[in-house]
């Protein structure tokens, strides 16, 4: 989708490439994805004092006599990670559809709006993590990371040993090689830890061997938060990653829309060579 006008040369290349129909669909295709942003925005708007708050966490609940509990879905508990200035309210949608699909465990973390850094951000992380594994009983989890949450999540695995306890990370629009967007917010550090070249950037581009962790990063042709777009990409030579293009929705409504929910569902149920079956299930 695109808002009609006249685009800077500069522009043309990117979008023949991305658009082979022509400049008239590309035009009512960011008109769509526009629209559809503004919605997304507003609805978000009136929900975002509902997530202010973090969930209550609730233990797992104990077997009764005597009998062994089975474990309502195979995969780890789900932990779902927001982006920058945001809250845990903006996966109330994700959330409920994963819940319904597949029964598991689903949690949602908030991180201050005043976090400076992405590697303090990383560290607590790690603790929270480290607290779900100990109160439901699962040696591993999965998370999906929207925008600032996916780097997040991502500097944990690589660089303060996450990899052990993540099995699967989705990211939804992460700079995962930094984005060059709307230069005047490099005041805040935390968007200058988000650019292109910077230290953070730059540690999350050195070897990882042996990590453990699987990533599958959602990406879109038309969010306008990704400058490159391809830096939503993950491309690490000793990652095992998996990108996937999603095209005509922008950067508020990939952790909205239906498809991107089906495709995170399916990255999540997909087993693991180091998952284990037990009884018909398998357990991660």
């Amino acid at each position: 989708m695109k808002v009609t006008g006249v685009l800077p040369p500069l522009f043309l290349p990117l979008c023949r490439r991305l658009w082979p129909g022509g400049l008239a669909g590309l035009s009512m295709a960011l008109l769509r994805a526009t629209a559809l942003e503004a919605a997304i925005l507003a609805g978000h708007l009136l929900l975002y004092p509902t997530g202010l708050i973090q969930e209550r966490r609730c233990a797992a609940l104990p077997a009764t006599d005597g009998a062994a509990r089975l474990p309502v879905h195979p995969g780890p508990p789900v932990v779902l990670l927001h982006g920058f200035i945001d809250n845990r309210s903006v996966f109330v949608l994700l959330r409920r559809t994963l819940a319904q699909h597949g029964g598991q465990r689903i949690e949602s973390l908030n991180y201050s709006p005043l976090t400076c850094d992405i590697r303090t951000a990383a560290e607590l992380l790690g603790r929270h993590i480290e607290e779900i594994c100990e109160r439901t009983g699962s040696p591993r989890v999965d998370i999906v990371g929207h925008s600032l949450g996916g780097l997040i999540a991502r500097y944990y695995v690589q660089r303060l040993g996450g990899d052990l306890r993540i099995r699967t990370l989705v990211t939804l629009g992460t700079p995962h090689s930094g984005t060059r967007v709307a230069p005047l917010a490099d005041a805040h550090p935390i968007v200058r830890q988000m650019r292109p070249g910077s230290a953070v950037i730059e540690e999350l581009a050195r070897p990882a061997p042996g990590c453990r962790t699987r990533f599958v990063s959602f990406w879109s042709d038309l969010d306008s938060l990704m400058d490159p777009l391809e830096t939503a990409c993950l491309d690490h030579p000793d990652l095992d990653a998996r990108n996937i293009r999603v095209t005509g929705i922008g950067h508020l409504a990939l952790p909205v829309h239906p498809a991107v929910a089906a495709g995170i569902r399916d990255a999540l149920d997909e087993p693991r060579p180091g998952d284990r079956a037990t009884g018909g299930l398998t357990v991660a």
